[in-house]
């Protein structure tokens, strides 16, 4: 099914992807990716690619005989390996006439909304230029509980980070299938998926991978936000046959993840709301407030507050909760928990003075918008 529509294409490969089984980088399976993104590239495409494979190609480098477990280890080897890896996509970009790009990321990047514009701007400028991206997070500085998790995450994150027409996920399974192929022989393939029920999550496994570090569950809630933004995403097996080629025009073997045309796609500043930003704090709201809020998709006035947890500033993202302890979803605050605070209990005439909604509608996230918690 060919198209001659140019797409804006991010590629996800995972470590067990790219290296062999002593740990080492593959050159084989670097050529066999870059040769696709070559020919992508070739096509007018624009190729953004998000890499795994740096602790794997350094550990070995560092000394050690397995993957390390420490932290500290990791993020040395990663140190070493991040530089192998670069040198051997630059080297195999440039014989072909095209320029690689690093891009080190790390979570607080993407929760401050002045970096995550910088990071946006930045990327859109490499790829008009023609550039390729090669992104991975900043994994030698990066300590656990600030991690996207793993790279599944992170490529669903920067597909919606620069406005992606697709994102391929590349593994070591040929899909989504309806049942656990690896007990289950009689498991099929599910070719297309317009919504994740909770069959399919209950299918997906946790990560099992030596190598990686995600698993079938990582990349179903990658999906996830995808399917929220918007982003038509690719899962197949990495190493078939040109399958991120196929992938990008529809004839590969896997799992295509579809949004539904009367589906609400999430614009940029509510995909940064939903998937990126840090609440710094809660707003608690009645059932008539939530009402106006969910279902009218009105803003939420001053009056409507009925209590503030936590200390944020103006512009701060917060948690919005019922009476009942229910959270409703993340708004960006027009006033500080101080100001908000002052406001509890105050007549109408009295909160004339504050023009502006507590939240506007606009930049208000409902749980109901996404299939996924928000805020995560």
């Amino acid at each position: 099914m060919l198209t001659k529509q140019k797409k804006r294409v991010v590629i996800k490969i995972g470590s067990s992807s790219l290296t062999s089984l002593h740990g080492e980088i593959s050159r084989r399976k670097l050529e066999k990716l870059v040769d696709e993104v070559v020919r992508l590239k070739d096509d007018g495409h624009e190729v953004l690619l998000v890499s795994s494979g740096a602790v794997a190609a350094g550990y070995r480098k560092l000394g050690c005989l397995e993957r390390p477990s420490s932290l500290p280890e990791k993020q040395a080897a990663a140190s070493i390996g991040q530089g192998l890896l670069m040198e051997s996509y630059s080297d195999l970009f440039l014989s072909h006439g095209y320029n690689g790009s690093q891009i080190l990321i790390t979570r607080s990047d993407f929760s401050d909304e002045n970096r995550y514009n910088n990071a946006r701007n930045t990327i859109n400028v490499l790829l008009e230029r023609g550039i390729i991206p090669i992104v991975n997070e900043n994994d030698t500085i990066t300590i656990d509980r600030l991690k996207f998790g793993d790279n599944d995450t992170l490529s669903a994150k920067v597909a919606g980070l620069v406005d992606a027409d697709q994102l391929i996920i590349l593994s070591d399974i040929d899909g989504l299938y309806d049942d656990d192929p690896r007990k289950n022989e009689n498991a099929e393939l599910l070719e297309t998926v317009t919504d994740i029920t909770p069959e399919i999550e209950a299918v997906a496994g946790e990560p099992g991978s030596d190598v990686g570090t995600g698993g079938m569950k990582s990349k179903i809630d990658a999906f996830k936000i995808t399917m929220a933004s918007g982003i038509a995403s690719f899962l197949g097996k990495a190493g078939v046959d040109d399958i991120v080629y196929d992938a990008v025009y529809g004839n590969a073997r896997g799992t295509y993840f579809e949004t539904g045309e009367d589906s609400e796609n999430l614009d940029q500043k509510k995909q940064w709301i939903a998937f990126n930003s840090g609440p710094e704090g809660e707003v608690i709201i009645d059932h008539r407030a939530k009402e106006s809020i969910v279902e009218m998709k009105k803003s939420l006035l001053p009056m409507n507050v009925h209590h503030v947890n936590g200390r944020f500033g103006k512009g701060a993202v917060v948690r919005i909760h019922d009476l009942q302890g229910e959270e409703i979803g993340l708004g960006v605050v027009n006033y500080s928990s101080e100001e908000m605070k002052e406001m509890i209990g105050l007549t109408e005439p009295e909160l004339e003075s504050y023009e502006k909604p507590a939240i506007e509608r606009k930049d208000f996230v409902c749980h109901l918008e996404v299939s996924m918690p928000v805020g995560v």
